[in-house]
């Protein structure tokens, strides 16, 4: 596919036979904005009229107007499959000067100004003609008048109570004196007010029955009053708050079913419907923000939506107000709440079949089998039960061909949608969504040939919530993991005969500990210019195992089990910058530290840094950037040496569209791994002031298919500079030796 945009980009200087004698290509047009008084935002004002010219013209891939050249050739007498295909894909019909009317887009030009606040403003335009190129283009010249801007802001209100309560929100409004006048901010302003009324407990108001009136009578220098009254005729009921009477509550709703007062329950403010106990009552009870005897609420009602949806037990919630017109009276209307709860399947099964793909050349196929039973308890828990195995195979030469791994697993985990804990917590504390509680019991078994046979089992025991709808913190007061080398070659007890610190960091395995994780995700303001990520975890271990090991020599041991102490934390940072439709400029920086104390000389092996892959610096291949300028020795399995307890990393990428679901991307990335300590078996692996200068860095480009947020990456990137070369060497761009990254979603 991508040969064939290439071909067609090649010929694209050629569109210009394809234009017909008397028709000229319309490349776009041209803003100028000129003033005789000083205008504020005025870059703001000149995108806003930029985003109004319509049609745009024909779109540019790398300089060359594809859509436009594949529309072309499917057009004549005998196309082709080929010409057809890429036309339904990427075809574009020529947009010509002839198709662009001036005149209307200088009345919407006019009409825009207006609405900002600029009355009596001029446009006027011009066309630019290049018969030999055969293109053209328009140039708007806009010519300002000095804005109006407010000089008070009143509400114009009567004996109906709803005027103060919208008095009262003026505290917070978006209209202050001397603002220029701008219709945008006039509609925020009513919806502003719409949302509070609807807070307060109107729940028939409509923000359309606000009218703002301007009066420059009182001024001759372009000021204004601004009045905010009702339209005339609104109904009766809109005017009205209106309070809930009953919340109806439907754990397990079918449609048409009918209740008796056998299938009621009343519990606290609620009354709950179910022939036979789906969920318990008293579980729903939290997540549920609605009462009888409140005022209605969006925000409530929003929220116990959102709550109840994030149980895991249902996949349809249906919030329903009825209004009681025999009970509403010529000030207070009343509401009845039902909550209709559809639940999903009591029992799942999913079968993930995989063929992996790694960076270390290894490949082969994975399984993957889960089963979900959820309401287990009848309170909203989920048990996941799940197996998996596979079988991979190294693709190498030399002394690495014919390596292979074969890994089995298995995990169960449970998952309670409230907080477990020795006593009641404060309802406060969790306004935005309730905790989930997660414990879970998995153990794997590796067999890597020529090399070993390492068995692990590990448990958690913690909880996640959601602070709001940007931070996450994830906590596990309890985590265990203990790792048994079950299994050496002879190569392999040569390795760590070599490398004492490496057998010392496979040495202690047993690890017992509490890890915290805390989570802010800009990326969900989906249409914001500015997004932030951040994530930073922290793992501290040994501490509490310390307190029941047995005597002052060290290594201490508990159950005969020699454990691992260490402090590890780090922080990854990303800065997202939008450009323009589907481009962006993305920014990250990674830093973490282990620490070990006390028990431990070293990190222990699964809790060190590596540096190089798709998911890092993607010129080297995984494991083998670091630690500082080490230098393995050629054909020797250093695998195992280049990782180390600090890790620093920078990227920067530039992602732009390039046809329908195809992206493309622009990349460079830094990093390096380091040790805190020297070791003899490692040299120029320790960390120093120096550190900057022994980044490895790496350049490349990318392609991805993008299909509804599911990513199929490839990145193609060579080094800069390869640390582990002589001072004098490193700085080489070797991209006649790239490497290939494959990798399913985006690096970061």
């Amino acid at each position: 596919m991508l040969i064939l945009l290439v071909a067609f980009a090649i010929q694209s200087c050629n569109v210009n036979r394809f234009i017909p004698s008397d028709e000229l290509l319309y490349t776009g047009t041209h803003i100028q904005i000129s003033s005789d008084t000083t205008v504020d935002n005025l870059k703001s004002i000149q995108t806003e009229i930029e985003n109004l010219m319509r049609p745009e013209p024909n779109s540019k891939v790398l300089g060359s107007r594809l859509g436009l050249l594949v529309h072309y050739k499917s057009q004549r007498e005998k196309p082709g499959f080929l010409n057809k295909f890429l036309n339904k894909r990427i075809g574009e019909e020529p947009v010509y000067l002839s198709s662009i009317k001036r005149e209307q887009t200088e009345n919407l030009i006019l009409n825009r100004l207006e609405n900002r606040g600029f009355f009596y403003s001029s446009v006027d335009s011009e066309t630019d003609e290049k018969e030999q190129k055969k293109r053209a283009s328009i140039t708007y010249t806009l010519k300002l008048t000095k804005p109006y801007k407010m000089e008070n802001y009143l509400v114009d209100k009567d004996s109906l109570a709803i005027y103060n309560e919208i008095e009262n929100l003026n505290a917070k409004s978006l209209l202050k004196t001397g603002m220029r006048f701008d219709l945008e901010v006039l509609k925020l302003e009513r919806e502003r007010i719409d949302d509070g009324l609807k807070e307060k407990g109107y729940y028939n108001f409509n923000n359309d029955f606000l009218i703002f009136e301007a009066d420059t009578n009182q001024y001759k220098n372009k000021r204004f009053d601004l009045f905010l009254r009702l339209k005339n005729e609104v109904p009766q009921k809109s005017v009205i708050p209106y309070k809930i009477s009953k919340v109806k509550v439907y754990p397990n709703y079918v449609m048409g079913k009918e209740y008796t007062d056998n299938d009621t329950l009343k519990l606290g403010k609620k009354t709950f419907f179910q022939k036979e106990e789906f969920f318990k009552p008293k579980r729903l009870l939290p997540y549920i923000l609605l009462n009888e005897g409140d005022m209605f609420s969006p925000e409530k009602s929003r929220g116990t939506g959102r709550r109840l949806g994030s149980v895991g037990a249902y996949k349809f919630i249906n919030i329903q107000y009825d209004e009681i017109d025999s009970l509403t009276t010529d000030s207070l209307g009343i509401l009845e709440a039902s909550i209709f709860l559809s639940p999903l399947d009591k029992r799942s099964v999913r079968a993930e079949l995989q063929a992996v793909s790694k960076s270390n050349n290894f490949a082969g196929p994975n399984l993957a089998l889960t089963l979900t039973n959820r309401n287990l308890f009848s309170g909203g828990e989920v048990l996941n039960l799940s197996v998996n195995g596979g079988y991979e195979f190294q693709i190498a030469s030399g002394d690495q061909a014919g390596l292979s791994s074969t890994i089995i697993g298995a995990n169960a985990e449970l998952v309670y949608p409230r907080v477990l804990f020795p006593f009641k917590l404060s309802d406060d504390w969790f306004k935005y969504a309730i905790p989930k509680t997660r414990m879970s019991l998995g153990g794997d078994y590796l067999s890597r040939s020529k090399l070993f046979s390492l068995a692990s089992m590990s448990t958690n025991f913690g909880y996640v919530w959601n602070a709001n709808r940007f931070v996450t913190h994830e906590f596990n007061p309890i985590s265990i993991n203990y790792v048994n080398l079950a299994k050496t070659s002879p190569e392999f007890e040569q390795i760590l005969e070599e490398n004492p610190f490496l057998r010392s960091s496979f040495e202690q395995q047993f690890i017992a500990g509490m890890t915290y994780a805390f989570t802010y995700n800009g990326l969900a303001e989906a249409g914001k210019s500015h997004q932030f990520f951040l994530t930073s975890t922290l793992d501290i271990a040994g501490n509490g195992l310390s307190l029941f090991s047995g005597g002052e020599s060290a290594p201490q041991s508990i159950l005969g089990l020699e454990y691992a102490q260490y402090a590890k934390a780090d922080i990854d940072v990303r800065y997202h910058l939008r450009l323009g439709s589907d481009q962006k400029l993305i920014t990250r920086v990674f830093g973490g530290i282990g620490v070990p104390y006390g028990n431990s000389e070293i990190m222990p092996f699964t809790k060190q840094y590596f540096s190089g892959g798709p998911y890092s610096v993607r010129a080297f291949r995984i494991r083998t950037l670091g630690p500082g300028t080490y230098a393995p020795e050629a054909g020797s399995n250093s695998f195992f040496d280049q990782s180390g307890s600090i890790r620093l990393e920078a990227n920067i990428e530039y992602r732009f569209p390039i046809i329908t679901f195809l992206k493309g991307a622009i990349f460079a990335d830094a990093g390096n791994v380091w040790n805190s300590n020297e070791n003899e078996a490692l040299p120029g692996g320790k960390f120093s002031s120096s550190f900057i200068d022994e980044f490895g860095i790496g350049t490349g480009v990318g392609m991805r298919i993008d299909i509804q947020g599911f990513v199929i990456r490839f990145d193609l990137a060579a080094p800069l500079r390869t640390p582990s070369l002589p001072e004098g060497d490193r700085w080489d761009f070797d991209y006649k030796n790239p490497i290939l990254n494959f990798a399913i979603g985006y690096p970061f």
